[in-house]
């Protein structure tokens, strides 16, 4: 496979960052993408709604469809799936992409936000997969792609914010599941991590998040990645826990220059858990 064209892609979040850049990516292909956010109007602090990326995705050549509403509600990932099957005639692709970022130590952590970062992250990936599944075992090429991390077990990643690495790394144990337990029946799942900071509203908004951004990659390397991941045919990446500027120096590019906000490929902030 060497294009999306066709493919119907369902996504968690999107309205902005790195899973607008995948969706955009994909609809460049001509693939079909669901959006499921809460992103209904416009934030001061946020760029962008669902509707905007709906228009992106519109104008990149894709087809769109915005789904107002949370991932941690079971009615609205249903009618979600629902809704993407009757507008495209089934579903090829999950991606998981919604995910809450809080690095709160434990004693200063309100359990509302911990609470938050389960359901959103762990919760929201597996629940939208298990509701996309009857429609991926009957496309030729199901692919899962969650956006979470390598299981790095440095106490480092464990001593400053327990609670966000439990939650991340639990779409990791998620995605691991669904690859040995459906790949069995055919579907690809695959996890995907930067390997740098990117610049997205997340890391802006955080403190420092203004020299963060400086230091960080532009969304469009994960999307470029995650194409790779999701062109791949069969089950070459499945079970994988990728990193996305590796997979892309295996499949031949050299030059990452213009993936860095500053133009230089050089001085960049590596990402969470990696080594």
């Amino acid at each position: 496979m060497t294009t999306l064209s066709g493919k119907t892609i369902i996504m968690s979040g999107g309205s902005r960052g790195i899973g607008l850049a995948i969706a955009v990516r994909a609809a460049r292909d001509g693939a079909n993408v669901t959006l499921i956010a809460k992103t209904d109007q416009a934030d001061p602090r946020l760029v962008g709604t669902i509707h905007t990326a709906a228009e992106a995705i519109e104008a990149a050549g894709g087809k769109a469809l915005a789904v107002v509403g949370d991932v941690r509600d079971d009615e609205t990932l249903a009618s979600a799936v629902e809704q993407t099957a009757a507008a495209f005639g089934g579903i090829d692709i999950v991606v998981n992409n919604a995910s809450v970022l809080n690095l709160s130590p434990t004693a200063t952590l309100d359990p509302k936000r911990y609470d938050l970062m389960q359901d959103v992250n762990v919760r929201g990936t597996f629940m939208l997969t298990k509701a996309a599944l009857p429609h991926l075992l009957a496309s030729p090429d199901p692919k899962v792609l969650t956006l979470s991390p390598p299981i790095n077990l440095d106490p480092r990643w464990f001593a400053g914010h327990p609670a966000y690495t439990m939650a991340k790394y639990g779409m990791t144990l998620a995605a691991l599941g669904f690859a040995h337990e459906l790949g069995q029946k055919g579907v690809s799942s695959t996890c995907l991590w930067p390997a740098t900071l990117v610049a997205t509203d997340a890391i802006g908004n955080l403190p420092g998040g203004d020299q963060m951004i400086k230091v960080s990659r532009k969304p469009d390397i994960v999307a470029d990645a995650a194409w790779e991941v999701l062109t791949t045919e069969g089950q070459g990446l499945n079970g994988q826990t990728l990193i996305d500027e590796e997979l892309l120096r295996a499949r031949g590019v050299a030059d990452f220059a213009a993936y860095s906000m500053t133009g230089k490929d050089e001085g960049l902030a590596p990402d969470l858990f990696l080594s």
